[in-house]
């Protein structure tokens, strides 16, 4: 217990970013790493996450850290020793004509990055998906490489690498609070339930939805909210083949397909979120979101008669104003942040693990292509937001 009590770094969190970094840092022997996880390994929005890999995105830094994130997805027995549950079955999104333009000007940005990536007509589509009505969209983008893994086989991977590479990760350990140098201007550590105080010069808060309860009382705000999202897994009544994961932005939901058989279908309308308490919300669906949702599926798939709800559930994202999350610095010396990935956190978390281990080491992203300015804390102050350069139409913050 008594040895436990310091360290050089502790990560408040043991979600993906919290395990990627706490490998990130150990494997450059920056001394004793110890993450603190306030319920066990992944069981925030790491476990709630349907697991999507795609790069397409509206901003080109975006686009380039998925791009690169894939990789390790591509080659996990390689990089991280490990299955993860890498299917590449293929991403597909699909416009109508109002958002043709925006599609063009983000297929020419995401091949500039180096990303595969290409356009179908809907006929094109219609040999991918042969289920789908596709009389409304006029144009795709396509990433064959695109697809799925399993988030939890992925931070179990990423968890397991960093105790091996020296890190400690404590589940059942809440930290109830920062530690503050008597003057408020640098960290001294955290106050956990296991060790009562732990002292360390360094702090990672990577607690997703629970960040800004934790960085309240510390003289500035991090503006992340949680908002509820529900998700239905629906049984198509018949075999469809292999087909891809697809993105409808005309009725503003996407689809990805199980190994079951089984559709795991979500929610892309975010102009009335629901926001709630992280530690208080239904986790059932309601019925009318169900009604909403089959109504919009069974439009996607008129031929799916025999479709049928199998269960649903809801997590909640931790959202930011532009939906892109805080990655950096904080105004208290040696605090870092590392949340608000508004659903992106999945198919980013390779790269941002290593990114926090040099902006904390060096002070910058580790890679000339990523510019860690863009992830500030203090752009929603300035109003210099991250935000899509080639935004959809009625898809909102939809990146």
């Amino acid at each position: 217990m008594q040895e436990s009590r310091t360290a050089d770094v502790v990560i408040v969190g043991a979600g993906l970013m919290g395990c990627s970094t706490a490998h990130a840092l150990a494997k450059r022997k920056v001394g004793r790493v110890l993450t603190l996880e306030r319920d066990v390994i992944g069981s925030g929005a790491t476990g709630k996450s349907s697991g999507v890999l795609r790069c397409h995105y509206g901003h080109p830094v975006l686009a380039y850290m998925a791009w690169k994130s894939l990789e390790t997805f591509r080659f996990s027995h390689e990089v991280l020793g490990d299955d993860v549950g890498y299917r590449p079955i293929g991403y597909m999104v699909g416009v109508g004509p109002d958002n043709l333009a925006a599609l063009d000007a983000n297929l020419r940005m995401l091949q500039e990055v180096g990303i595969d990536t290409r356009f179908l007509n809907p006929e094109e589509a219609r040999r991918l998906w042969p289920q789908m009505e596709m009389g409304d969209f006029t144009g795709f983008a396509y990433e064959p490489l695109g697809g799925h893994a399993d988030p939890a086989l992925t931070v179990q991977a990423y968890a397991r690498l960093a105790r091996e590479a020296g890190a400690e990760i404590v589940q059942s350990c809440p930290v109830n609070r920062i530690l503050l140098s008597p003057d408020g201007s640098r960290i001294e550590g955290v106050e956990s339930t296991v060790f009562g105080r732990v002292y360390a010069p360094v702090v990672v808060v990577a607690a997703g939805v629970w960040t800004p309860f934790l960085t309240e009382t510390m003289g500035f705000r991090v503006p992340i909210r949680a908002q509820r999202e529900q998700l239905l897994l629906i049984d198509p009544g018949t075999p469809l083949g292999s087909v891809p994961v697809y993105s409808d932005l005309v009725n503003l939901q996407y689809g990805r397909p199980e190994g079951s058989g089984h559709i795991l279908v979500g929610n892309s309308d975010h102009s009335q979120p629901e926001f709630v308490h992280p530690d208080d919300y239904g986790r059932g669906v309601d019925d009318g979101y169900v009604e909403k949702a089959a109504n919009k599926f069974m439009t996607r798939f008129p031929t799916l008669s025999q479709a049928r709800l199998v269960t649903g559930y809801a997590g909640a994202y931790e959202v930011t104003p532009d939906y892109n999350p805080v990655i950096g610095s904080s105004p208290v010396e040696g605090l870092y942040l590392c949340a608000g990935f508004s659903g992106h956190g999945f198919k980013l978390s390779p790269v941002v693990g290593e990114m926090m281990a040099s902006c904390i080491l060096e002070g910058h992203s580790g890679d000339p292509k990523i510019d860690l300015s863009l992830f500030r804390l203090s752009r929603f102050e300035e109003g210099e937001l991250l935000t899509s350069l080639h935004p959809y139409q009625g898809a909102g913050q939809l990146r």
